[in-house]
């Protein structure tokens, strides 16, 4: 069973998650971790009945909390074993230069996550490539194409030492 520390009891009047009570926290917390627990087991976990539960996850569904139900695929099972992290900058930050640079960038397979930043960079991009020599094909079919793009700089991820998906709740 999932446990929601009692500190949090006196932040859960602050910000935007105000409709969530412990017990939706509880079914978040699970469903973050196994995606596909059947209904009777998530029910098991955070002891309620089945039907409660269903209706819960519904309403959690509906009200937006719960995007979608993905599987994860091991990047090492289909040849993906290299991530780069690519700083971006732009020429400038006006309306029509970030929306081309999002869109064009929305379009490359390769990129898994784009990230305007606050900083020295103005986008990061975590890239996935085979190898060092699929990254380079990757940097000059799609990066260097990039609208706007004036500086560019990439850094190898030698090993993921921690990854999750879970947020905390």
């Amino acid at each position: 069973m999932v446990k929601i520390p009692s500190f949090w009891r006196q932040f859960e009047r602050f910000g935007e998650d105000m409709k969530l009570d412990a017990t939706d926290r509880r079914l978040l917390s699970v469903l973050q971790v196994k995606g596909r627990i059947s209904n009777s087991d998530l029910a098991d976990q955070v002891n309620m009945s089945a039907s409660a539960c269903h209706r819960r996850v519904g309403r959690l569904e509906a009200e937006g909390y719960i995007r979608d139900y993905v599987a994860l695929v091991d990047p090492r099972k289909v040849d993906r074993r290299t991530t780069v992290f690519v700083e971006i900058t732009l020429s400038g930050q006006t309306e029509d230069v970030l929306v081309a640079f999002e869109k064009a960038v929305a379009l490359i397979p390769d990129v898994l996550e784009c990230h305007l930043m606050a900083g020295s960079a103005d986008y990061l991009l975590k890239v996935v490539a085979k190898d060092t020599d699929d990254f380079a094909k990757i940097h000059r079919t799609f990066l260097v194409k990039l609208p706007g793009v004036t500086q560019m700089q990439s850094s190898f991820a030698l090993r993921t030492v921690f990854k999750t998906t879970a947020l905390p709740l």
